[in-house]
């Protein structure tokens, strides 16, 4: 905050709250935030220096949630069903903390227009400016209870493609594998957030009621989510035995990810990640074939440290020539699209530790195939 010359932080966005507040977030609205004519829409105001002058706004039945989880904030107030209920507690609130000029830092990208309204007119000597920096650096590096969380998410997802190659088989649809998928994920504890998936020589990873048939490549790609925290994987399957050309490309792909898993530790540039996996794929004999990226993720994908403006995903590479700290979680990913094969890839989860990386779900590398099911 002082480095961004901010007088006061309002954290409206449930990943943002999420880690502000270790862990918590208000059950009844776990999957929808609209409720009558609004939406939910917590928020926690924080004074620079001075935490015993925080407060947080939280639904008008909120105490159901907070009496099972106490706060850190020493004012809780349950009293918004609405965004612009919210929005006039968080007046009135740093009135009464004379914090109604200055510089105030709010999620513009995720703050409703009507709660931006009435701040604006309510509050015409506050400066507002994005928070998104200063909360998204906070959240780059995790605590332990959040490692733990990554590390539960990415063995959920691996042990569910797993579950899933090995029940699955030709003359099934990608929409029916990926439901399987969705079952696995969900049995295991987790949130099912998406999956991208491919059969055969295709580019497009949309479910969809084409059939994996006998002989081919199945891609399966997915974000899946444990108590709000993020993993995100993927793996390859073949319906049959892999062919010598599919057993080439895996294998380059693999060469890329191992060679970029080399530059990870404490200290060192996050960008020498990519120059590790550009000089692996200068000696891949399907180069232009290929695509590596590396980016930050926890709470949301690609988040901090964003280490590339030329990914998939537009950004400044803000963090390219900063060192890495322990505990960043990083996704490392690479992509062949071949077209005979159809996708080839690999992407693991990567957590800075200490002495280096630890790869939570680091298996299932090879080419899955199925054991049972399938209609063949």
């Amino acid at each position: 905050m002082d480095e961004s010359g901010v007088d006061v932080v309002v954290a409206t966005t449930r990943f943002a709250l999420d880690h502000l507040l270790g862990g918590y977030r208000y059950f009844f609205f776990a999957n929808m935030d609209a409720i009558g004519l609004s939406r939910y829409l917590p928020a926690l105001a924080y004074p620079k220096g001075d935490a015993e002058a925080a407060f947080y706004v939280g639904c008008a039945n909120e105490e159901w949630g907070t009496d099972v989880f106490p706060l850190w904030v020493p004012d809780v107030q349950h009293r918004s069903w609405s965004s612009v209920d919210t929005a006039y507690a968080v007046v009135e609130g740093l009135r009464k903390r004379r914090q109604d000029s200055g510089t105030v830092a709010v999620e513009k990208a995720f703050l409703p227009a009507d709660a931006w309204e009435v701040l604006r007119a309510e509050l015409p000597e506050v400066e507002f400016v994005d928070a998104r920096r200063i909360l998204e650096g906070v959240r780059a590096v995790k605590s332990d209870r959040e490692l733990d969380l990554v590390r539960t998410a990415s063995a959920g997802i691996i042990d569910a493609m797993d579950a899933t190659f090995a029940a699955s088989g030709p003359g099934e649809t990608k929409t029916e594998i990926v439901e399987r998928f969705r079952r696995e994920q969900t049995g295991r504890g987790m949130v099912f957030d998406y999956c991208l998936v491919s059969t055969g020589a295709e580019f497009n990873r949309a479910p969809s009621n084409r059939v994996w048939r006998e002989g081919e490549a199945l891609s399966l790609d997915s974000g899946g989510m444990y108590r709000g925290y993020i993993g995100d994987l993927a793996r390859m399957g073949v319906a049959g035995e892999p062919t010598p050309l599919m057993t080439e490309l895996l294998a380059e792909v693999e060469s890329v990810q191992q060679a970029s898993r080399r530059p990870v530790a404490p200290g060192r540039p996050g960008g020498e990640i990519f120059a590790a996996a550009e000089a692996a794929l200068a000696g891949c004999p399907h180069a232009g074939e290929m695509f590596f990226v590396a980016h930050g993720m926890g709470l949301i994908t690609h988040e901090a440290p964003r280490l590339t403006a030329t990914g998939p995903v537009p950004y400044p590479a803000d963090h390219a020539g900063t060192p890495l700290e322990a505990g960043m979680v990083l996704s490392l990913e690479t992509t062949m699209a071949h077209p005979e094969v159809g996708i080839v890839k690999l992407e693991d989860t990567l957590i800075v530790t200490a002495g280096g990386w630890e790869a939570p779900g680091d298996r299932a590398r090879g080419w899955n195939r199925p054991r049972s099911g399938g209609r063949r």
